[in-house]
């Protein structure tokens, strides 16, 4: 298989089940959005990570194919292709649930950051909330799968929990914010 086709050079790309649009419309920001925060988790997986925190974020980056592959599909077209249920967002809850059971309580905002995979899972975190937003203009424009918003609405809920849990760890905790208005106070 070429990895190249040419089909593209005109600036439209093809979607699950036929059909062309162009590369900047939403459906194509949504799912590319989707793509470059998988991209982002498999950087954090180069580093040193835990084993618990690594195998979940292989699970997810798999779930993140079938998200992509889902807003890739015209919501009209019959699903011939996975499409994302109920179990992964119940899969990312009870991940956060177990993670949170190893945290201390959070009582405070705090600034992204700490070890590298901290940090990097914060930034995923706020990638995955783009996806989201153009997911749900996306919807607003077009009947999509609901499943999608949901399942990015947790995703991003989990990638706050995991930046922390990373942190606590690696031994380096949460950084605190703190207010520059109010000096000592968050």
């Amino acid at each position: 298989m070429k990895i190249y086709t040419r089909t593209g050079d005109s600036g439209e790309t093809g979607l699950w089940g036929g059909g062309r649009i162009s590369k900047d419309a939403v459906r194509i920001h949504a799912y590319g959005t989707v793509d470059e925060c998988n991209a982002l988790l498999g950087v954090v997986r180069t580093g040193p990570i835990d084993g618990e925190l690594n195998g979940i974020l292989e699970t997810i980056q798999n779930h993140l194919f079938v998200v992509g592959s889902d807003l890739a599909t015209p919501g009209d077209m019959p699903p011939a292709i996975p499409r994302i249920s109920p179990d992964e967002v119940v899969f990312l809850e009870q991940a956060i649930d177990r993670l949170e059971q190893t945290l201390p309580q959070l009582k405070q905002f705090i600034v992204p950051g700490g070890v590298p995979a901290a940090a990097y899972l914060h930034l995923a975190r706020t990638i995955c909330r783009r996806a989201e937003r153009w997911t749900v203009t996306l919807s607003i424009a077009e009947p999509i799968h609901q499943q999608v918003v949901i399942y990015l609405n947790r995703l991003s809920d989990f990638l706050f929990v995991a930046a922390r849990a990373a942190n606590h760890r690696a031994g380096s905790g949460d950084h605190p914010w703190n207010n520059p208005r109010r000096p000592g106070q968050t």
